[in-house]
């Protein structure tokens, strides 16, 4: 299987502070990979990063991304590349409905006109996934949205987008098991229709009940400390971090 990630030797800092320490992994495509880890471990850090947040420098290493070097890339470019973040506290937009929104975002994504038909058509189809009313269509952007329904709203884009590579960033916080049950429902149809490759970053591993994970990472203090089979985040779930964090 081709690798379609693969960070080497990655450091990375903010206001002065390095934040990540000489990370690597590699993901190879199609794959759905864990990154778990306690607070502030700098799971996030490196999800953004990926991402091309311009809240974190790079000091060293490098992001290749399906085979090209991209440490350099700004954010939207990567975005156009086929790379997806989804945030743990989704932001309000006013003035722009949802479906406003995801409409103009394919169109940047394909540098083509969308038929507002057939956009609705296949709106429709991926809110029905999800269980979400027709009507959020035309709200504005997470306005208004409780924590589940801006959590939706992320997968919805998801569904509509079919990155080839979407990092999740703590989907599951805040979602109460039925809520869970339905985002996963909707990253399986991700997987399923996009072929999609997945970076899960989670630490409580809620959401990974209804997922097939191939691998997981556990990082502390800005380092990778151990990887292993999808089994390795079930156990950590059910050990806690410290088992193996302590063995670093």
């Amino acid at each position: 299987m081709s690798e379609i990630l693969k960070i080497e030797n990655l450091a990375v800092s903010a206001e002065d502070k390095e934040l990540l320490h000489g990370v690597n992994l590699t993901v190879g495509e199609g794959e759905t990979h864990v990154l778990m880890g306690p607070n502030g471990a700098g799971k996030s850090t490196l999800g953004s990063t990926v991402m091309g947040s311009p809240e974190y420098r790079i000091t060293a290493g490098s992001i290749i991304f399906g085979g090209e070097d991209i440490t350099a890339e700004t954010a939207d470019k990567r975005a156009r590349r086929g790379i997806f973040l989804s945030f743990q506290n989704p932001v309000e937009i006013p003035g722009i409905s949802l479906s406003e929104f995801l409409r103009n975002a394919l169109e940047q994504q394909t540098g083509k006109r969308i038929k507002l038909f057939e956009h609705k058509k296949n709106l429709a189809a991926a809110m029905s996934v999800l269980g979400m009313d027709s009507s959020y269509a035309d709200r504005d952007l997470n306005v208004g949205f409780s924590g589940g329904e801006k959590k939706k709203a992320e997968i919805l884009q998801l569904l509509m987008l079919k990155p080839r590579l979407a990092i999740l960033d703590e989907t599951d916080s805040g979602l109460d098991v039925d809520a869970v049950r339905t985002v996963s429902k909707g990253i399986e149809e991700y997987r399923r229709s996009a072929g999609g490759t997945l970076l899960i970053i989670t630490h409580n591993a809620k959401i990974l009940e209804e997922l097939t994970v191939d691998k997981t990472h556990i990082i502390s203090g800005g380092r990778l400390v151990r990887e292993g089979s999808g089994q390795l985040a079930f156990d950590v779930l059910a050990d806690g971090f410290e088992k193996y964090i302590g063995e670093e």
